[in-house]
């Protein structure tokens, strides 16, 4: 004799995508509510499961931010690549157009852009952060020494140049999405001007390569 149905079955336990589904909906909870108000209920709510289903793949609220902000570190490669892919090939317009999608990264993402560099709620030692990381910051080492010539694994002064470049983009960054970034009116048009021409005129000097 057959064991009668459930009537309630538990959605998310047979979930086929269950980690892709809770990681989607954890992207639209840190835009909606910030690190501050993340939970992992909330995360399980919006992705149509039961408060319990996300212990299949994350332990805790922390975990899926560090997921979150592994994938948050390949959307800012992308962002970086779409920049890079409408400029000119040369070295300097490379780094100015990563440059550039550093900036668009934290204006279409500020709370993913907070998680990925600023938060106390990742776990730094994940595996798949760890690499995630490794690899945009791969890309930043490849961009300036594309334009100074100088191994900054070999060199203090490539060393220099690597940190001056990511301390002067991350800056304007921050101040642009907390509104410290004095640039007047609400034009796109003036922002993407004025922030170009700050970045531009900046990563030279940065580099020694002016």
């Amino acid at each position: 004799m057959s064991e009668p149905s459930d009537p309630h079955p538990r959605r998310g336990y047979h979930h086929g995508d269950l980690r892709d589904a809770l990681l989607s909906a954890g992207e639209a909870e840190l835009r909606d509510k910030g690190i501050e108000g993340f939970t992992l209920r909330s995360c399980a709510k919006r992705a149509g499961v039961s408060h319990g289903a996300p212990a299949h793949h994350f332990a805790d609220a922390n975990a899926l931010l560090t997921a979150l902000a592994a994938t948050g570190y390949r959307h800012f490669l992308t962002t970086q690549q779409r920049r890079k892919g409408a400029a000119a090939a040369d070295p300097r317009s490379q780094l100015l157009a990563a440059g550039m999608g550093y900036v668009d990264f934290a204006r279409e993402n500020p709370d993913m852009f907070r998680l990925v560099f600023s938060s106390t709620r990742i776990d730094h030692s994940d595996p798949e952060l760890a690499a995630a990381g490794r690899a945009a910051f791969d890309q930043l080492v490849a961009d300036v020494v594309a334009v100074t010539g100088v191994d900054p694994y070999r060199s203090e002064a490539g060393l220099i140049g690597v940190s001056a470049v990511w301390s002067l983009v991350h800056g304007a960054a921050e101040l642009l999405i907390g509104g410290r970034l004095p640039i007047p009116g609400d034009d796109p048009a003036e922002t993407e001007r004025l922030v170009r021409d700050l970045v531009s005129r900046a990563l030279p000097l940065a580099t020694g390569a002016a």
